[in-house]
């Protein structure tokens, strides 16, 4: 039917024709993929024409550049570049569907680290429709192959090209005025990524982030030692007195960190609407089981470095970074994290994981924290059996772990990574007879049957640790690593909570994890202080009775009655006691309600003062310029985890015996 249309045209609108439909045909596609695969909030009128409007200026910069060349290598190259910016809206739809977040350069250059959080969950998030997405640039194939525009050998005249970038640049520009009226400081501020999209376009996010990761590279070489003083005269001056009824009650035990895999404070004390407890052994220390302090207030912080920002944020008290892991981007830099305190006060530091060490770069990070060794996935029995999307199960890790554990010297300091549950949850056959839920969405049904499953695999561990006589000498922290069910699951979760929707009130709260502390011959029970994982490090040391005053860290104490109850995130929200700043706006957490935005601009300006700060750390590797008196750092050299982990630590894997 186009064809004896086509034929009508002349040749010289024959030449512009293609491009201009390959335009519209990204155009439209990349605004219905907005509004159906991505929850970008607008909210106004002006948000709604921008996310119609942003798209074209870039389809027309990109498609742009094959109107350089002439005939068939014109049209290939439209093709081409049509299908990979396809491409990327697709990669970028399949990530949003588990991390609700956006792509940036850092996560896609370093792919061999990160692809493991998806894993063998790609396939879960690929949908029958998907092959939609690439459908346009089919049918932009489809008009080249059959030959319903001729391959002009002409070139388009210099006014021509000239014409294209220019429009894309001033459409551009025009988009970026309106956003500026709509939000203030859309570039500057610490915004969300989906704010950026929103506004700008997810291509042009691309660009603005390969910019911003470019600016974050050269932070280092521009870095000096006088950057630091700033940054450690407002650490001082913010620290939280310890808190005497705590203060050194740990001294000398040993520390074992448990991260519970995307396990959320929702899933805490909630029965199914059969009346089944999800994590009945884990309600039990929430009301004091086993010496135990469960914070219910406690909130992930994490970037998209979701398990690894974790660990990030508890062994240094520094936030993540805004793009990026910092594992993955970090790992040579100095730090004075916790393994390596550790170590110089007689502790033997120690990872066990059940996946490969190179995972989430942990191989190379682990060394500049200072841990001395890492059990990781060929000391376990990886057979099909055991594990499970990304590493071993639960039970079986932990069981096999116990003989390591008792075989250290101590005290010790130890972490373990649980795995089993992870998206798109669920257990094997056999492994659980625990029923999943019914809420019409797979991935929240499954969820509570693999949360009692590592429900039922902490239970067994604190039962081996009984049996091992390590119970009553060990600190045990146990803590939520991230959300494990996004935004996009809003849905189901709005019957699991018996709301009528979700709110962007709610969906901030429902970053809270759980927390808990098993402090032996210390009252345990349910305390409602507000703190995030950049606290638990200090939290921890005063426990120990070790002095962190002169440490740069941005968050204190739990237990100080000078503790700041204010949660920064990666996204500009802030979470306090009294209100939570999220989506631009202010609510009181008493009644949920939106109030006046000025009740949260103190809470703002210091979240993002410390924000700030940290990246600079972080980012200009500023730490090598600064060292807490009786501080040694790590010596990488000597730590090696190619070495037989269960021998006693020698003088050629020994970070720590010269300090020692």
């Amino acid at each position: 039917m186009l064809k004896p249309f086509m034929n009508k045209m002349n040749t010289r609108n024959n030449k512009y024709t293609l491009f201009f439909i390959a335009v519209l045909l990204l155009w439209i596609k990349t605004y219905v993929v907005y509004l159906t695969q991505f929850n970008l909030g607008v909210s106004n009128n002006m948000q709604g024409f921008l996310l119609f409007f942003n798209p074209l200026s870039s389809a027309l910069l990109f498609l742009g550049i094959a109107v350089i060349f002439k005939g068939r290598t014109r049209q290939t190259l439209l093709i081409l570049i049509h299908a990979l910016l396809s491409l990327w809206l697709y990669a970028n739809v399949v990530y949003y569907r588990f991390f609700n977040d956006f792509i940036t350069i850092s996560t896609a250059t370093q792919s061999s680290d990160n692809t493991g959080d998806l894993g063998g969950s790609v396939l879960a998030l690929m949908k029958p429709y998907d092959v939609l997405f690439f459908a346009d640039t089919m049918i932009l194939a489809v008009l080249v192959l059959f030959h319903v525009f001729k391959s002009d050998e002409e070139r388009w005249n210099t006014r021509a090209v000239f014409s294209v970038f220019v429009s894309a640049i001033m459409i551009f520009i025009v988009n970026l005025s309106l956003a500026e009226t709509d939000r203030p400081e859309l570039l500057t501020r610490t915004f969300d990524r989906n704010y950026i999209v929103k506004y700008l376009g997810a291509y042009n996010f691309t660009i603005y982030d390969a910019i911003q990761n470019i600016h974050s590279n050269a932070q280092r070489a521009r870095a000096d030692s006088s950057d630091m003083n700033e940054i450690v005269n407002y650490s001082k001056s913010n620290f939280a007195q310890p808190n005497p009824n705590y203060y050194g009650k740990a001294k000398g035990m040993n520390v074992i960190y448990v991260s519970l895999e995307s396990l959320q404070s929702f899933a805490i004390n909630y029965r199914l609407p059969d009346g089944r407890e999800v994590t009945p052994f884990m309600n039990a220390l929430a009301r004091g089981a086993d010496n135990t302090i469960y914070f219910e207030n406690f909130f992930h912080q994490t970037g998209s470095g979701k398990t690894s920002d974790a660990e990030f944020m508890m062994e240094n008290s520094l936030f993540p970074l805004s793009q990026g892991p910092a594992f993955s981007m970090k790992a040579d830099n100095t730090y004075q994290a916790a393994p390596a305190i550790m170590n110089q006060h007689g502790y033997e530091t120690v990872v066990l994981h059940g996946n490969y060490k190179s995972f989430w770069n942990r191989d190379k990070m682990y060394k500049s924290l200072g841990f001395e060794r890492f059990f990781d996935a060929k000391y376990y029995d990886m057979n099909t059996e055991n594990t499970k999307n990304y590493g071993m199960k639960d039970k079986p890790f932990l069981t096999e772990s116990m003989p390591y554990l008792s075989g250290l010297k101590q005290p010790f300091y130890a972490k373990l990574i649980l795995l089993s549950n992870h998206f798109p949850f669920g257990m094997d056959k056999g492994d659980t007879d625990f029923q999943p839920g019914d809420f019409g969405d797979s991935a929240v049904d499954n969820y509570f049957q693999s949360a009692n499953y590592m429900d039922e695999a902490v239970k067994q561990f604190f039962n081996d640790l009984k049996r091992a006589n390590l119970l009553d000498n060990t600190v045990i922290i146990m803590y939520g690593d991230h959300y494990g069910l996004s935004q996009n699951h809003n849905e189901a979760m709005a019957k699991v909570l018996g709301k009528e929707e979700i709110t962007p009130f709610d969906n901030a709260q429902l970053q809270r994890v759980p927390l808990f502390i098993h402090i032996p011959k210390m009252a345990g029970g349910t305390v409602s202080t507000y703190g995030g994982q950049v606290d638990v490090r200090p939290t921890l040391m005063n426990l120990l009775g070790i002095n962190t005053r002169d440490y740069v860290q941005f968050g204190s104490d739990l237990f100080s009655k000078e503790h700041r109850q204010i949660v920064p995130f990666r996204n500009g929200d802030v979470v306090t006691d009294k209100y939570t700043l999220t989506d631009g706006k202010v609510y009181s957490n008493k009644t949920g309600k939106e109030v006046d935005r000025s009740y949260g601009e103190r809470y703002e300006k210091i979240a993002k003062q410390e924000l700030d700060y940290s990246d600079k750390v972080v980012l200009g590797d500023l730490l090598r310029f600064y060292k807490p008196k009786g501080f040694v750092p790590p010596d990488k050299k000597k730590i090696n985890y190619n070495t037989d982990q269960t021998q006693p630590l020698n003088a050629d894997n020994d970070a720590g015996s010269a300090e020692k």
